[in-house]
């Protein structure tokens, strides 16, 4: 389960951030940088109004790469009770001194490397800190103000990011910048904390204070669970936000939610002289999304359809993929991961191999909307032409563009 990180500069604010619900309290000091940090007594004073109801973090600063000054620093802060203690690795030729250095310190307090997205991270690094003992690594940007964590790293490079430090035995966050609608577009990676401040001030800046109702907002984007006991207490409805909602009422229908005309460069095809290479490849998807209000007020109630072109993006970040087919196959699957999905049409039209399109396009559809388990009905036909634009047939295939004569393969 993803927790939610809500950085705060004291006491007042650590207060909006339990009675908002959050996961983790992080002291920072948001105008004296990116991991601008609070003082000592600070911190000793908000852990103690915190007194145990959630962990706390804090950020050493934004310090030189020097070995002695950072080491000397996160025992300082480290003193102070935190559960966790932020370190910030800039590029620099000395980072893998630095985490030597705080070896002995990480044997007993929970450190995390913070790389930053806009600095060219380079994640070569994971094995250095897991060989140091570090508890995590997360990702932020470093100048605020010049983009989103997305700006910086594409949706496409973060599942490596994130599998790779799991694998490593590390926790991994996501934080820079993040404002509501990343949110479905970063909970299906699975981090295990999002962290937030801008997003939390409303639209006042990160330098002004948190707002009560900022927090509840974000708050009520990520599943959380609450409550004791051996009982399941999550609150499924927040899950519509990853696509589950077993609350959904049928009754209120669908919404068509679509991508037309996403075109990138992929690397696809059978024949030899299509290996090496790129081309260009146009991609149109609807999704028929269960609805789960009449009255869409946010995130929470609507399927975004940048899942839908992260998806894409992802999958052809992969690698060569042999078939068209097999290219629309796997954009289905993604798409109807999300449960609130019924039906997915993908259309994916390869466009450099001659004066028109040629591709294929599928419809997918899932015979339960609350039993993800049960296998998508399928239709489908390959086509050639501009024709972009025919009726379809919902009993049949899902185009009425199939060939009148045998294509060959892809």
């Amino acid at each position: 389960m993803t927790r939610m990180l809500a950085s705060v500069t004291g006491i007042e604010e650590a207060e909006i951030a339990l009675s908002g619900g959050v996961d983790i309290v992080d002291l920072k000091d948001p105008k004296a940088g990116a991991l601008g940090a609070v003082s000592t007594e600070t911190m000793r004073r908000t852990i103690s109004f915190i007194a145990g109801r959630t962990p706390v973090s804090a950020v050493c600063g934004d310090l030189p790469m020097e070995p002695e000054t950072i080491r000397i620093k996160a025992e300082e802060i480290a003193a102070t009770g935190v559960d966790y203690v932020k370190i910030g690795f800039f590029p620099s030729a000395n980072i893998s001194a630095c985490a030597q250095a705080l070896e002995p310190l990480a044997a007993r307090t929970k450190l995390i490397a913070v790389l930053f997205a806009d600095l060219a991270p380079d994640f070569e690094l994971l094995p250095i800190f897991a060989r140091h003992r570090f508890h995590g690594v997360m990702v932020d940007t470093a100048q605020k103000g010049k983009g989103r964590l997305l700006d910086h790293l594409p949706p496409e490079r973060i599942p490596g990011f994130v599998d790779r430090t799991k694998s490593l035995g590390l926790m991994v966050g996501l934080s820079g910048s993040l404002e509501a609608p990343d949110i479905p577009r970063l909970l299906p990676f699975a981090p295990d904390f999002l962290g937030f401040r801008g997003a939390l001030c409303g639209h006042s800046g990160r330098t002004s204070s948190i707002s009560a109702e900022a927090v509840s907002q974000i708050r009520e984007l990520i599943p959380a669970e609450s409550g004791t006991g051996g009982q399941s207490s999550i609150d499924y409805r927040l899950l519509a936000a990853r696509g589950y909602s077993p609350d959904t009422d049928p009754t209120l229908g669908t919404d068509r939610i679509f991508v037309r005309d996403f075109v990138l460069p992929v690397q696809i095809g059978a024949y030899s002289f299509e290996h090496g290479h790129t081309q260009k490849v146009r991609f149109d998807v609807a999704a028929d999304v269960l609805q789960i209000t009449d009255h869409p007020e946010d995130m929470r109630h609507v399927f975004s359809y940048d899942i839908i072109m992260d998806g894409i993006r992802t999958i052809v970040a992969r690698g060569h993929i042999q078939l068209s087919e097999a290219l629309a196959e796997q954009v289905a699957a993604h798409v109807l991961e999300n449960q609130r999905v019924v039906r997915v049409t993908v259309r994916v039209e390869k466009l450099e191999l001659g004066p028109g399109g040629v591709g294929v396009e599928i419809e997918r559809k899932r015979q339960s909307a609350l039993s993800p388990a049960l296998p998508a009905e399928k239709t489908g036909a390959l086509f050639s032409g501009r024709a972009r634009n025919a009726p379809k047939c919902s009993d049949g295939p899902s185009s009425s563009l199939a060939a009148a004569r045998p294509m060959r393969r892809r």
